[in-house]
């Protein structure tokens, strides 16, 4: 039917699926173990969302369904190509992945952690390694200095501490 002979209020909006965070393509997806669990967990909660919708209006609850299932697919494709990188594994006197990293940047002294892509987030000190951040601290040793360049601006970063021991 077309769609000029469909009422107006008949017309839905189209579901609008949150985009996970970006992996650039090719990239491998590595995840450290805890963040592993933490998108097993999540897709725990969205099935846990799906089965116990409370919503009784047909169209609404078709409309959260719908949503649900695309963050699922979504997410679902990040578990399947999921790397986990033990740390123990990793080497402890270079900055690889899943390495927490106390630097002094412009006088600050800062500790991140290197991290995938879905478990990053600045409020817990966590940093992806596609960053450009982590890109310029991967490899590099306690006691290094570098100038970390971004954009125009250049900052010297000396590495004071490289860490596995994460919980």
């Amino acid at each position: 039917m077309s769609r000029g002979f469909v009422k107006e209020s008949d017309q839905e909006e189209p579901i609008v699926i949150p985009p996970r965070a970006s992996l650039p393509e090719g990239q491998t997806n590595y995840v450290t173990p805890k963040g592993k669990y933490l998108l097993e967990e999540e897709k725990q909660q969205l099935e846990f969302r799906r089965v116990n919708l409370d919503i009784k209006d047909d169209t609404e609850r078709r409309r959260e369904v719908a949503k649900i299932d695309g963050q699922l697919h979504l997410l679902l494709e990040r578990l399947n190509s999921a790397h986990v990188i033990d740390l123990e594994q990793q080497p402890k006197d270079h900055v690889r992945f899943g390495a927490q990293v106390k630097f002094k940047m412009n006088g600050k002294t800062l500790r991140f952690q290197i991290v995938g892509v879905d478990e990053a987030s600045v409020k817990e000190k966590k940093i992806a390694f596609t960053s450009p951040l982590a890109k310029a601290l991967i490899s590099k040793k306690e006691g290094d200095c570098f100038t970390f360049n971004l954009g125009e601006d250049s900052r010297p970063v000396e590495v004071l501490e490289i860490n596995y021991d994460i919980q």
